[in-house]
């Protein structure tokens, strides 16, 4: 079922997505988190509630959920990962489908419209493996948001993760800010790279972002998007932004699922990247302290309420 929820009646507004890769299973479980502590706690939650008001869709894609149940339930099995995952290709991906692609687009960016303009707006995602933890913030928004980098990071150090350094160069929209921090991608940006590698066909596929349709309301909101390994790779030192020993195991991933899916034992192949599972509670810590960092940014005295 595709739902949301209004959460407090402030003058700052919040919209707050998850799900929209639906191989991502802990941005939901957060927002899932945050409505039901919402309720369960509102005498302690009201001071807040009175200041923000929160724009809730935990779920954007509940079909897309259910087809990777199998594995979810039986995480932090990474072999369960890599048989059953199933990511949405471009076309259906709804990150890139606003607003009206599908119709879960269309029902969600309907909701946000209602409300909007926002303050902030946060998508929040996750990655399969990653060296450690990274955060995405809209371009406009990079020079005031030093505080908001420093404390995330330790935020992450405190729960045993680095950050994931990775210089993209601008590839698809992704500019590199400091290690562990990018420009959140835009549609345009997709459909202007296909073009540039004679793909038209794909570059059409890619149709807004919910970082652009939110900015699109009006405002001058912040964007942020979350990405939180299911897996932490071991990494090395990574003087050039480069994450070597994740691109290395990117890399071979074709052929570890192959040769799952003929039976073979696969121990050998994962061993060198020394896999280990990101207990759901510190990211989903983490997704909370990245909210809360972007709240105090946008709307300071709400924070200290």
């Amino acid at each position: 079922m595709l739902y949301g929820a209004v959460l407090g009646t402030g003058a700052t507004t919040v919209s707050l997505l998850a799900g929209n890769h639906a191989d991502e299973p802990v941005g939901p479980e957060t927002l899932r988190a945050l409505i039901l502590n919402s309720l369960a706690h509102r005498d302690e939650m009201e001071p807040l509630l009175r200041q923000v008001k929160f724009v809730v869709v935990p779920h954007t894609n509940p079909d897309g959920e259910a087809r990777n149940r199998a594995w979810i339930d039986a995480w932090p099995d990474p072999k369960a990962y890599l048989q059953e995952v199933v990511r949405e290709k471009p076309g259906r991906d709804l990150e890139y489908g606003f607003p009206e692609m599908r119709p879960e687009n269309a029902h969600v960016s309907s909701f946000l419209r209602a409300h909007g303009p926002f303050a902030l707006h946060a998508s929040l995602h996750g990655m399969s493996a990653g060296e450690g933890a990274m955060l995405l913030i809209n371009r406009p928004w990079t020079f005031r948001t030093q505080s908001l980098r420093d404390d995330f990071v330790a935020a992450a150090a405190a729960k045993d993760l680095p950050m994931h350094d990775h210089n993209r160069k601008g590839e698809k929209g992704f500019f590199w800010i400091e290690p562990g921090f990018q420009t959140t991608p835009r549609g345009d940006a997709m459909r202007t790279f296909f073009r540039a590698q004679d793909d038209p066909a794909m570059a059409e596929r890619f149709h807004d972002s919910s970082m652009e349709f939110v900015a699109s309301l009006g405002g001058d909101p912040l964007s942020l998007v979350t990405e939180l390994p299911l897996f932490l790779v071991r990494g090395n030192d990574n003087p050039n932004h480069h994450p070597t020993r994740y691109l290395e195991l990117r890399d071979r991933l074709p052929e570890i699922k192959a040769r799952l899916d003929r039976g073979e034992d696969v121990e050998a192949l994962l061993g060198p990247f020394d896999l280990r599972p990101v207990p759901l509670k510190d990211a989903m810590h983490l997704q909370f302290r990245a909210l809360e960092l972007g709240l105090r940014a946008v709307a300071p005295d709400a924070v200290r309420q």
